[in-house]
């Protein structure tokens, strides 16, 4: 449910009041009952935790294993596609 910020015309007084988005906005300052105005709120900020938020931070581990083998440098032996054993 939004927050929606509102401050009296006559006194000032500003508060915050949790409404739905379909809720007729409120009329009268529970201070003094002058008018009120609706702000325009910046809205709550997103926050994110964790390492990140990317295809690779959920891959499986035998992919992952599979990327760690691949960027060993190469041997000769173990690699058939290496170029050392292309003149055997």
């Amino acid at each position: 449910m939004p927050t929606y910020e509102y401050q009296c015309k006559k006194c000032a007084h500003k508060f915050d009041v949790f409404q739905q988005m379909s809720d007729e906005p409120l009329k009268n300052c529970p201070a003094c009952g002058g008018e009120l105005k609706r702000l325009l709120g910046s809205g709550s900020g997103i926050i994110f935790k964790g390492s990140g938020f990317y295809a690779t931070d959920y891959r499986s581990k035998e992919y992952n294993d599979r990327k760690k083998q691949e960027s060993k440098p190469c041997d000769g032996a173990s690699c058939k596609d290496c170029p050392a054993n292309k003149d055997k």
